[in-house]
């Protein structure tokens, strides 16, 4: 398929995906905003595609994932650092308050110990914890992705071996 027909098949496709876009954001701004995005990931991607299967639901699908990873990029710039010596993170879109003295304790003993890993370890750890994802990592440490997997991991059981009294199970997501 060339370029022109390839254009010319999802410009016709377009309008199929306005209702589904609307659905998905709930907002006529918003959908439009995300069907353009959609539009231009798949002509960026047109190699991607394999000639003969189905267009449009290849085209549902890549709105479906440009949504869903908008999304989780605005649930994480709505979320505050508070860079006071405690370290909280709060979420604006909620004022809840708990009064749990032993949570300040295990809060203390797993930044003390997040404190202690290896720098080498401990920045990747953190940036992942922070939202980074681990390409991102990769590109502002200058280091292979592999490396990057490698070193979460190893803090993550670092830290699982060290805070095994309260519990926590660090996941490798």
């Amino acid at each position: 398929m060339t370029i022109a027909e390839f254009s010319q098949n999802i410009g016709k496709l377009q309008n199929s995906l306005k209702p589904f876009a609307l659905r998905l954001t709930k907002d006529v701004d918003d959908a439009y905003d995300l069907l353009q995005e959609t539009m231009m990931k798949a002509y960026t991607n047109r190699d991607k595609f394999t000639e003969g299967t189905n267009l449009k639901a290849w085209l549902y699908t890549i709105m479906k994932n440009t949504f869903i990873t908008n999304y989780q990029r605005n649930a994480r710039r709505n979320t505050f650092i508070d860079t006071t010596d405690n370290l909280r993170f709060i979420n604006s879109s909620e004022s809840i308050t708990y009064n749990l003295a032993t949570s300040n304790f295990a809060v203390a003993d797993i930044e003390r110990e997040i404190e202690k890993l290896d720098e080498s370890y401990r920045i990747p750890f953190v940036m992942h914890f922070r939202g980074f994802k681990y390409h991102e990592i990769a590109e502002r440490l200058k280091i292979p992705i592999g490396t990057v997997k490698n070193r979460i991991h190893i803090a993550r059981k670092e830290l699982k071996d060290k805070l095994s009294a309260y519990g926590y199970k660090f996941s490798n997501n």
